[in-house]
């Protein structure tokens, strides 16, 4: 199912066990505009969210996270959580939601080997892969994946075979991407493996943190309180498995933010200072030039 609008939840005769009911039994794809959207707490399926312009934010748990263009999170199955978009600006969602059934299908074709899958090939398996609730970067090939989905979607219109096999190339890369996060949390100095995965689980908080809250700068002891982590550990553990400091991560974070500004809009140098979260335009063109070698202004008019 192809859905180009969000649905109202608030109206009046809105039927949320209806709406939701059918995520049980279809992929769904949502490629909408919108201002405004408040999806409250629910329980959903294993689903990939990511924007093409402006910021929608997710809640889980205790937790809330930003997801901002060349960026996704993964919802697993059964995950509760909240969404909104509340920005006053246009916002381009993109949704995928994957039936249990066609998940575990995807997963169990990658889990085993081409002879056992012979011996049975229409096994039914109720195995689910689980992932990393993080935010995670769209590499180029998961963008042309991506691509390829929305270009057939607005040219042949919706087709339930044209879209699952779509959806089998998107889930095989999103499971790739979960079996990099476990080879990250190796880099972690511990004995257990369990040790291992939950403090990473824990520096995922910290790095989306950054990612979410770059504009506030929020400082060690606010990352440390919220990823459940020391100061110490925290700094040490960071830098183990993501080869940066969280200071200098979200200096990282604060000029991508930059350079996708002096890319793709006008806005002026002093306006952009403050959307990235810099003190004043001198510490910014700094930070820019020790980065990429150039001003910032001398960067746009270059169109680099």
């Amino acid at each position: 199912m192809y859905f180009n609008n969000f649905p109202d939840h608030a109206v009046a005769g809105f039927d949320e066990q209806s709406h939701f009911s059918r995520f049980k039994k279809h992929n769904i794809i949502f490629n909408a505009q919108s201002s405004h959207s408040v999806c409250d707490l629910h329980v959903g399926c294993l689903s990939f969210k990511t924007v093409i312009s402006g910021e929608e934010w997710y809640g889980i748990g205790h937790r809330q996270i930003a997801v901002r263009p060349a960026k996704f999170l993964i919802m697993n199955n059964n995950q509760a959580y909240s969404s909104r978009i509340d920005s006053g600006e246009p916002v381009r969602s993109l949704s995928v939601f994957f039936k249990e059934e066609f998940a575990s299908a995807v997963f169990r074709d990658l889990l085993y080997q081409e002879e056992s899958q012979l011996d049975d090939p229409f096994m039914i398996s109720r195995i689910n892969p689980e992932f990393f609730q993080t935010l995670n970067d769209i590499d180029n090939e998961l963008q042309l994946k991506l691509n390829d989905l929305i270009s057939s979607l607005n040219s042949y219109g919706y087709n339930n075979s044209m879209v699952d096999e779509h959806l089998v190339f998107i889930l095989n890369h999103l499971i790739r991407t979960q079996v990099s996060g476990i080879n990250h949390a190796n880099n972690i100095n511990a004995v257990k493996q369990h040790t291992r995965l939950e403090i990473y689980k824990r520096l995922c908080v910290a790095k989306d943190v950054i990612e979410s809250y770059y504009m506030e700068q929020p400082g060690l002891d606010a990352i440390s309180s919220m990823c459940c982590l020391s100061i110490p550990q925290l700094i040490r553990q960071f830098k183990s498995v993501f080869n940066t400091t969280p200071h200098q991560y979200m200096i990282q974070v604060r000029l991508k933010r930059a350079v996708e500004l002096l890319n793709n809009t006008n806005k002026p140098i002093h306006e952009i200072t403050w959307r990235c979260g810099f003190e004043n335009v001198s510490a910014f063109c700094r930070a820019f030039k020790l980065q990429y070698g150039i001003q910032p202004a001398r960067y746009r008019s270059a169109g680099l």
